[in-house]
C-alpha cells in the first residue's frame, strides 16, 4: 500500500490544460515525466521557468552562488498583503540584515530555553486529541492548533487560549481561505503601479491579522523598556542587534517578522503533523513502533535531552516530510544568463526549485513513492538525505527554524502516540492538494481512541 498522492499525474500537457490543472491545484497539474526529468523547461508569454531537479544544480542554486539566485518577486506578490517585507520575501543586504539579527534567536542553546513552551503545547494537544477518543475527526484543525499553541508559547510566553493568540489563530485560518494559490502579479509582468488585484477578503484579513500582532508586538515593546519582558524568542529577537550596523527591529519590521514565523512556524508544522498521523494511521506497525518508544522514553518532565532518544520518531516524521513537505516549491530568479545542462537560461528566468518533486524523483531514491522510515538508515537514503532532502531549502536561506521544526514535530507525534491511537476512515481518504502549504483536499479525517 503506497501513500496517496494527486491523482492523475497526466502526462505531456499543453500550456492551455496546464495552466487549468495548475490553477486548480498545482500538484495535480505535474506530469509524470517531470518525476524522472533532471531538468525541465517551461514558456509563457510572459516569461521561462525552468524545473531543476539534478541535486548538481539545486547545490548550485542554493549552496555555491545563492546571491546570483535571488528569490523571485513572483513568490512576494500573492503574499505581500500578509508578510510585508518579511525575511522570507526580502533579498539581498535587506535580508541579510535581517537574518543578522533573527539567526541569535533559533541557536542551540535556545532551542533549549524553549523547550519547556513546546512540551506544555504537546502536553495540552495530547489531552485534546485523547478528548475527541471515539471520534472520527479532521486532524488538520488539531495540528493547525497545536502548532499555533507551540509559536504562541515560544514566541510570546502566551498559550493559544489567550484572547489575542485565539484571534490570530482564527483570522490566519480566514485568510488562509481567501488567499489564492496564484496572484495576477505571479503570472503576468506588471510594473510596480499596477493594482496586484487582491480579493477584498485576503486583505482584510491581513489587516487584521496585522493589527493583532502589532498590539502584541506594541505591548512587547513596552515590557522590554519596563524590565519585565519574559526570555522568550519575541523578547530576544527585539533586543538584539544587527552587529554591522547596530540596529534593531522597529515595531513595523517585527510584525513583518511575526507574520512570517506564525506562517512558517504555524502552518508548515500543521501540515507535517497531520501528513505523518496520516501515514502512521495508514501503517500501524510503525505507528505502535513510535508509540513504544514515545512509552518508554518521553517520560513525565520536559527535559530536553529527550530529542535525541525519539529516533523512530524523528525518521519518521523525516519521511512524511520527505513524501509531503509543507513548501512544494521554491522560486528563485537568475540575476545573469546562466548555463544549465547544454541550455541556455535568459536572465529573469525563474528557476523552479521543488521539494515535491525531488523528494519522490525516480532516479535518486529508491521506491520513491513508498512511505518506509527505514530507508535512512540505507546508503541510498543516506546519500539523498544529503543530496536531494530540502524540506526547509537549503543552504544560506535555509529555513531559520529548521532546527525548532526537527525538534518540535518528532515530540508532539511522539506525545500525541503515546495517548491516542489513529486509524483510517475508509470512506473519507486524504488527497494532497497545494494551497499555502501541502494539505488534504477534503481533510485528513483519521479515527481516534485512547492508549
Amino acid at each position: 500500500m503506497q501513500p496517496p498522492k494527486p491523482t492523475p499525474r497526466p502526462g505531456k500537457v499543453s500550456l492551455r490544460r496546464y495552466a487549468r490543472l495548475f490553477r486548480q491545484d498545482i500538484l495535480s497539474a505535474q506530469p509524470g515525466h517531470l518525476y524522472r526529468a533532471w531538468m525541465a523547461e517551461f514558456r509563457t508569454p510572459f516569461f521561462r521557468s525552468y524545473l531543476c531537479n539534478d541535486p548538481v544544480l539545486t547545490r548550485l542554486v542554493l549552496k555555491e552562488r545563492p546571491d546570483d539566485f535571488p528569490k523571485s518577486n513572483r513568490i512576494r506578490e500573492g503574499l505581500a498583503p500578509l508578510l510585508g517585507n518579511s525575511v522570507f520575501v526580502t533579498n539581498g543586504e535587506t535580508w541579510k540584515r535581517q537574518r543578522r539579527i533573527i539567526d541569535p534567536a533559533f541557536e542551540g542553546g535556545r532551542l533549549r530555553d524553549t523547550f519547556p513552551a513546546m512540551w506544555a503545547a504537546g502536553e495540552a494537544a495530547a489531552a485534546r486529541m485523547a478528548a475527541r477518543a471515539g471520534e472520527s475527526i479532521d486532524v488538520e484543525p488539531e495540528t493547525s492548533h497545536a502548532a499555533a499553541d507551540v509559536i504562541f508559547r515560544t514566541l510570546f510566553s502566551i498559550p493559544i487560549e489567550d484572547e489575542t493568540a485565539s484571534a490570530v489563530f482564527e483570522k490566519f485560518r480566514e485568510h488562509q481561505r481567501a488567499q489564492p494559490v496564484l496572484n495576477l502579479g505571479a503570472v503576468l509582468p506588471l510594473p510596480k503601479w499596477f493594482p496586484r488585484f487582491h480579493s477584498r477578503e485576503t486583505k482584510r484579513t491581513a489587516r487584521d491579522i496585522r493589527a493583532l500582532i502589532t498590539r502584541l508586538t506594541a505591548d512587547r515593546m513596552d515590557e522590554i523598556a519596563a524590565g519585565t519582558a519574559p526570555d522568550d524568542l519575541a523578547t530576544k529577537i527585539m533586543t538584539t542587534a544587527d552587529p554591522v550596523t547596530g540596529e534593531t527591529f522597529d515595531t513595523e519590521e517585527m510584525v513583518d517578522q511575526v507574520a512570517i514565523f506564525f506562517l512558517a512556524g504555524h502552518e508548515t508544522s500543521a501540515s507535517a503533523l497531520a501528513w505523518t498521523l496520516y501515514l502512521l494511521a495508514m501503517f500501524p506497525d510503525w505507528q505502535d513502533r513510535v508509540a513504544a518508544e514515545a512509552t518508554e522514553r518521553l517520560g513525565t518532565a520536559p527535559e530536553f535531552g529527550v530529542v535525541s532518544k525519539l529516533s523512530v520518531a524523528r525518521d519518521v516524521f523525516r519521511e512524511a516530510l520527505r513524501l509531503y513537505p509543507p513548501v512544494p516549491m521554491m522560486v528563485r530568479e537568475a540575476a545573469c544568463p546562466e548555463h544549465f545542462r547544454d541550455r541556455e537560461v535568459p536572465k529573469g528566468s525563474q528557476i523552479v526549485l521543488s521539494p515535491w518533486h525531488q523528494h519522490r524523483h525516480e532516479r535518486l531514491w529508491d521506491r520513491p513513492d513508498d512511505f518506509d522510515p527505514g530507508r535512512f538508515a540505507t546508503e541510498n537514503g543516506k546519500t539523498c538525505l544529503r543530496e536531494a532532502f530540502m524540506p526547509f531549502s537549503a543552504g544560506q536561506r535555509v529555513c531559520t527554524g529548521a532546527g525548532f521544526a526537527m525538534v518540535e514535530g518528532p515530540l508532539l507525534i511522539a506525545m500525541l502516540l503515546r495517548a491516542c491511537r489513529f486509524e483510517l476512515v475508509a470512506e473519507k481518504p486524504a488527497m494532497p492538494v497545494a494551497h499555502l502549504t501541502v494539505r488534504g483536499r477534503d481533510g485528513i479525517w483519521l479515527k481516534v481512541s485512547r492508549r
